[in-house]
């Protein structure tokens, strides 16, 4: 695959700038080199804001002491990495409400502000919050916005096709989609930069939320999630091996969660109360990112197809969740279990409707491979409305009403 040249347009500028016309603070949140930064400087400049940056010692003193006083003769700005300085929050608040315009302010956050995803009542109406991840596909191929999950949801889809096979999916795996990775040639240097990304995240990044001590432990965890990757943890059996509590491992997971690392997904279940006792399946949010902490090449999956699958389920975790966040409307994404024999890698429910998608990495698909969507088909009746299996194939199918095999390259082509 080709370096990526120039600058990348971001699929949720446009959500941006809508926020800012109607939105007294706009949060832009993602992790550390995502591009973030690029695409708030392009925004402030046509919004004519000022921008502040909390990296030097003297503006995160200012800030941190007197935080209602740094604000105080500002009109409208840009301030960068406001996680550093969490005071912020509550004094840009008593800022906006003494001026309600739109626009005031656009802050970036290398963590997430809310990861319960509820706003907290003190700065509802008053703020929105956006998530700016590493690239999607359709925005490395810097193509229109997929509408993958729009016509999903409508059950818009085709029902059979030959796309031909998708020569380069290995390598799109293995490099995911932060920008400055792209940007680099060849494997070893895409896991260079990775290695080094990881040891910033783990030295430095995560201290800016919370004071981690065994630093070792910690980066020890990071490796060992490789292995639980698209599955549910073992909180005990990782506790166990690192010598630390599994209350300390589920709140190091959590602080994962908020930079954007990893993720975990809740298990679905029509009783939503019992989706609460179900475990979750961790997932990480950049596939490139996990193949340089499995050590795993380009050339090893192509000799050892077995190393694929779980990587692959991970890739396609991240282009649906970052799919997901460009929707105007909440789409939820869970897992689906039940018995121990039917397995359904994603479930994503909108509006009441739900839709089931598996993933295989083999390139041929067989009718028994349909078995848990069909369950979930049967369950549900009107409330489903499709059911995909993504593979590493060539061919769009439709064996029967509502189930659908096709390519993984229809996420971001059309």
């Amino acid at each position: 695959m080709p370096k990526l040249e120039g600058i990348v347009a971001r699929q949720c500028e446009s959500k941006v700038r809508r926020a800012l016309e109607e939105t007294r603070i706009v949060g832009l949140i993602g992790p550390r080199q995502s591009g973030k930064s690029t695409l708030v400087e392009k925004i402030a400049q046509e919004f004519d804001m000022q921008g502040l940056s909390l990296d030097g010692p003297q503006i995160l003193k200012q800030s941190k002491e007197d935080p209602d006083g740094f604000l105080r003769y500002i009109d409208k700005a840009v301030i960068y990495e406001i996680q550093r300085v969490p005071e912020l929050l509550l004094a840009l608040i008593r800022n906006v409400d003494k001026d309600s315009c739109p626009g005031r302010f656009l802050i970036t956050s290398s963590a997430d502000l809310f990861p319960n995803s509820v706003v907290p009542e003190s700065l509802a109406g008053r703020i929105e919050i956006i998530q700016c991840l590493p690239l999607s596909q359709s925005e490395i191929e810097q193509t229109n916005l997929s509408e993958f999950l729009d016509r999903a949801f409508a059950n818009d889809l085709p029902k059979m096709r030959n796309l031909g096979y998708t020569a380069d999916l290995i390598e799109r795996v293995i490099r995911g989609g932060y920008p400055e990775v792209l940007k680099r040639s060849t494997y070893v240097r895409h896991s260079e930069w990775l290695k080094s990304y990881t040891n910033s995240l783990v030295t430095g990044h995560i201290q800016e939320i919370a004071k981690v001590n065994k630093i070792d432990q910690f980066s020890k965890l990071l490796e060992r999630l490789t292995v639980y990757a698209g599955s549910a943890t073992n909180l005990k059996k990782i506790a166990n091996e690192l010598n630390v509590d599994e209350k300390t491992i589920d709140q190091w997971i959590f602080l994962l969660e908020q930079l954007f690392v990893v993720r975990r997904i809740p298990a679905w279940d029509r009783n939503k109360l019992k989706r609460m006792n179900k475990s979750p399946k961790l997932h990480f949010h950049d596939s490139g990112l996990l193949a340089t902490l499995q050590d795993v090449s380009v050339e090893m999956v192509k000799h050892n197809r077995d190393l694929f699958n779980q990587l692959l389920k991970n890739f396609v975790f991240s282009e649906l969740y970052k799919l997901s966040q460009l929707d105007n409307d909440e789409i939820s994404i869970y897992h689906y279990r039940e018995q121990s024999v039917y397995e359904i890698d994603f479930v994503m429910e909108k509006a009441g409707k739900v839709i089931g998608i598996e993933v295989k990495s083999s390139t041929g698909i067989k009718p028994v491979d349909f078995r848990a969507l069909k369950r979930l088909k049967d369950d549900l009746g009107e409330s489903f409305v499709c059911g995909i299996i993504l593979h590493d194939g060539d061919l769009i199918q439709s064996p029967s009403e509502k189930l659908y095999a096709m390519p993984v390259s229809q996420l971001w082509t059309q």
